[in-house]
């Protein structure tokens, strides 16, 4: 199977469209649409369905996806094992939830920016349903995740334990549990976000339905709307400290099994460790030890 027609398949299927896969790789459309073809006479079957809203995967085209993601992964690691030196260098991309980022790693990503400069390094902040779906397609060496994590493919490390308070705006009463706060309007991050889920937990637990939930993007903003009296949320106590010493929110500790969420590291147990990714975990255990 030739690797260049196994790029050129993944890309148009990863783009959707042989026009966007041929801007992709710099190629003519025609150019494209003749090696998906080479590859499928090769394989004796179909690859897309053509239609005229564009193109979709086969039965076949889907099995050979996730085939065609490992091996032209597996080329590439071969390529940095190769030509890898001992000193950490290259592209290495990290994903973490925003709270993480914010709070946790500016000072070890400081300092592993220091100690090894030729390292490319890239942070991507977002969910931990996108980080873990990044981390499995090869798109992240690693990512700081809400834990525990359980897939066949994941090595996890414990990071760290966050304790989860509720926020709501200093002028609120006292909280004792999650009743007194029922008819508020409730504040979160998007579908997917950790803190959003131990929330509904505790609702659920309780018996309660929330009067409203509003999304949003950033802790940011929600402390500045929970401070202006829209709502309350639930945050880790690293984020809402120092808020609260400003004097913009006031802090609750709720008691239960839902209020301390586990921050753990995962990677692909199938990935090779480079020198950056080792020197980065070494770097990681020694701050959070």
């Amino acid at each position: 199977m030739d690797i260049q027609l196994l790029k050129v398949f993944f890309t148009t299927a990863q783009e959707g469209s042989i026009s966007k896969a041929a801007q992709k790789l710099n190629f003519a459309q025609s150019n494209v649409t003749h090696k998906i073809q080479q590859l499928e006479a090769d394989l004796q079957t179909p690859l897309f369905y053509r239609h005229n809203r564009g193109i979709t995967l086969t039965p076949s085209g889907q099995i050979l996806l996730s085939y065609a993601e490992k091996i032209l992964h597996v080329i590439q690691e071969a390529r940095l094992a190769v030509g890898d030196s001992a000193v950490p260098a290259g592209p290495f991309h990290i994903g973490a939830v925003e709270t993480t980022a914010a709070v946790r790693l500016p000072m070890l990503l400081t300092k592993y920016h220091s100690e090894y400069p030729a390292v490319d390094f890239s942070l991507i902040t977002g969910s931990t349903e996108q980080h873990l779906h990044a981390v499995l397609h090869y798109e992240l060496n690693g990512a700081f995740v809400a834990g525990p994590v359980e897939h066949p493919d994941l090595v996890q490390e414990k990071v760290i334990d966050e304790e989860l308070v509720l926020i709501t705006p200093v002028s609120h009463s006292p909280v004792n549990s999650i009743q007194d706060v029922q008819e508020r309007t409730i504040l979160v991050f998007h579908s997917g976000c950790s803190f959003r889920a131990k929330l509904n937990q505790l609702l659920n637990e309780e018996g309660i339905l929330p009067v409203k939930l509003m999304e949003f993007e950033s802790f940011e903003t929600i402390i500045g709307c929970v401070s202006a009296g829209l709502g309350i949320s639930l945050l880790p106590r690293s984020i809402a400290a120092e808020p609260e010493q400003q004097g913009r929110i006031r802090c609750h500790t709720i008691p239960g099994k839902h209020t301390i969420i586990t921050t753990v590291f995962i990677r692909r147990k199938d990935a090779l460790i480079t020198p950056a990714l080792s020197a980065f975990l070494a770097e990681m255990r020694a701050h959070f030890s």
